[in-house]
């Protein structure tokens, strides 16, 4: 597969715009794009039983050939990852960063990005946004799945991380402090990829999530929001005792997937860069732990 210009992202890291090498590109386009692909999306692609034969066949050992094949494709920088031997194809899916390859800031008015992936950035939703989706699905009640454990953050900003599939599949605590709540929201699991979103805008506040609640005393109450997607085999949480920033919170399994971060209005704002390219309809790459938002002065409540 050579890179395609359908989806592109700017790379904080290395100051230019990138091409984004999609996976299944012209079934995506057939799935999401066309009457009867959308058809058989609705009644097949999206339903849990076929990201369940995924996952069986990504536990398998056969499917390790395709390490190889996916590394060299999507030019997977490996030498950042830990040194071991992948019995499967989902464990190399789920690897870990080898110790030293990626570090959380350590300005404690600095909020880092708590997964590593294409980022978008906005400083208060409204509900009027239009990139990725219409915004009335990139409000707090829409993603969240209630009005109620809503209201904290009507207003507030949002920060949303598309995993690529190429990507880190693990995510971590952006910020130390006490678990309010945990819980489930049922759903399809559609593709997140841009392609699918282009065409199906509901797909983030529609697909399976998995919602936190954190009080931190820094930034105030977050929620953090994991939407399970098309071919995701499932969203593992760790039992976490001691939240700490950078924490690992849990992972994907096989499949590409989206991870959001909600915030009080006022209690923190995303980089200007990242908000500065939402508005210009293009995401920004972003390394785990890199700092991509500040707290207001002397925002939130203590923990």
């Amino acid at each position: 597969m050579t890179p395609t210009s359908a989806v592109q992202c700017w790379d904080r890291q290395q100051g230019c715009v990138v091409d984004e090498r999609i996976p299944h590109e012209s079934l995506l386009r057939w799935l999401y794009g066309t009457t009867s692909g959308r058809l058989a999306a609705e009644l097949c692609c999206s339903r849990h039983f076929v990201s369940c034969l995924a996952t069986w066949w990504s536990h398998g050992s056969g499917s390790r050939r395709r390490i190889e094949v996916f590394t060299r494709m999507y030019d997977v920088a490996m030498a950042d990852y830990e040194p071991v031997a992948y019995t499967s194809f989902n464990d190399f899916f789920i690897r870990r960063f080898r110790a030293g390859a990626r570090t959380f800031c350590d300005q404690p008015e600095r909020l880092p990005a708590w997964a590593e992936g294409a980022c978008l950035g906005w400083e208060r939703v409204l509900g009027t946004e239009t990139f990725p989706v219409k915004g009335e699905h990139l409000t707090p009640a829409a993603l969240l799945g209630s009005p109620e454990k809503a209201a904290p953050f009507e207003g507030g900003p949002l920060l949303i991380i598309r995993l690529r599939p190429q990507d880190y599949h693990r995510f971590h605590f952006a910020e130390g402090g006490q678990i309010l709540d945990h819980y489930r929201v049922p759903g399809r699991l559609h593709s997140v990829n841009l392609l699918s979103l282009r065409h199906r805008s509901n797909i983030l506040a529609s697909n399976e999530r998995q919602v936190t609640m954190q009080q931190t005393a820094r930034f105030g109450r977050l929620a953090y929001v994991e939407v399970g997607a098309m071919l995701v085999g499932r969203i593992v949480q760790q039992d976490t005792q001691d939240v700490a920033r950078g924490s690992e919170k849990g992972y994907f399994e096989y499949g590409g997937s989206t991870v959001a971060l909600l915030g009080e209005r006022g209690a923190w704002v995303p980089d200007e860069d990242l908000c500065t390219r939402t508005a210009g309809s293009m995401e920004t790459l972003v390394r785990l732990g890199t700092p991509i938002a500040t707290a207001a002065p002397a925002s939130g409540s203590a923990a």
